[in-house]
């Protein structure tokens, strides 16, 4: 319970008093108590009005601040706005997470075509250019629809002096001394000078692995022949070992789908022979 202040003014003459409230309103107290009858009680009057208004405002405040009609509403809009911002993360992590595992699977896949390509690659290298045994691989693997597309014009000459031409002078011949043969990183599928060999690996969906040797370092590699003569090798005191300097190959494969080419996979690879 609220208690209020009150205070008491005696009249010179009459003696009687008059009763102020501190939580009265200032109009009341100016018509209790006519001015210039107390002048000495004057400034304690006008005090007394001026602390009701303001405590009459601080309580208009306070009323304000202390209703709580309507908090039920806003709390239910706020904990539904928290709800729904936590759904829609929850459903943008799946739908990501579904994305990007798709992503990745297609990825993966023509990764492998890609893998499958270079190998095919490095025993087209192992062949050494030699025409018969080429023709014989290409039609051992004519299921993948091999096609060598490194164009005749292109020359070398190995340190021997001896020339070659075509697939043949990108396996045999330094980089230097290529004449006409396409030396740059790039592979672009439209474009058949671009790349020395494409085939096609795969069932549902196939994809085109597009193949190029772009730098060549020559070293004294032979191609392999299997045993010879009495399949075993001997070695005596009048025998001179030759140290060996592999071949260095700079490979660029493009594998991707053929029917969709923005599934692809890329690979640089420095390859020993």
């Amino acid at each position: 319970m609220k208690t209020q202040s009150t205070t008491s003014i005696e009249h010179r003459a009459s003696g009687e008093k008059y009763n102020l409230s501190l939580r009265g309103e200032a109009e009341a107290i100016s018509n209790e108590i006519p001015r210039g009858v107390y002048p000495e009680q004057e400034d304690e009057i006008l005090r007394f009005a001026r602390n009701d208004k303001r405590q009459r405002a601080r309580n208009d405040i306070l009323k304000v601040f202390s209703n709580e009609k309507g908090i039920a509403l806003v709390m239910v809009l706020i904990l539904s706005t928290v709800s729904l911002l936590i759904m829609a993360g929850l459903i943008y992590m799946l739908t990501a997470g579904t994305q990007i595992s798709g992503l990745q699977k297609r990825y993966e896949t023509a990764s492998e075509a890609g893998l499958g390509g270079s190998d095919v690659t490095y025993q087209l290298i192992g062949l050494r250019g030699n025409a018969s045994r080429t023709a014989s691989f290409l039609n051992d693997m004519a299921a993948l629809s091999p096609v060598i597309t490194t164009p005749g014009t292109c020359s070398g000459t190995n340190q021997s002096g001896t020339a070659f031409t075509g697939l043949a002078a990108k396996i045999n011949t330094p980089t230097s001394t290529w004449a006409g043969c396409n030396s740059s990183m790039v592979i672009n599928p439209n474009t058949n000078t671009t790349y020395d060999m494409v085939f096609t690996l795969g069932t549902g969906p196939t994809y085109n692995v597009y193949s190029k040797i772009v730098d060549t370092v020559e070293g004294n590699s032979a191609g392999d022949e299997g045993l010879i003569n009495n399949r075993v090798v001997d070695s005596n005191s009048g025998e001179i070992k030759v140290m060996s300097y592999p071949y260095v190959y700079t490979i660029e494969v493009d594998a991707e789908n053929t029917g969709n080419p923005s599934e692809r996979a890329k690979y640089s690879i420095l390859y020993l022979y």
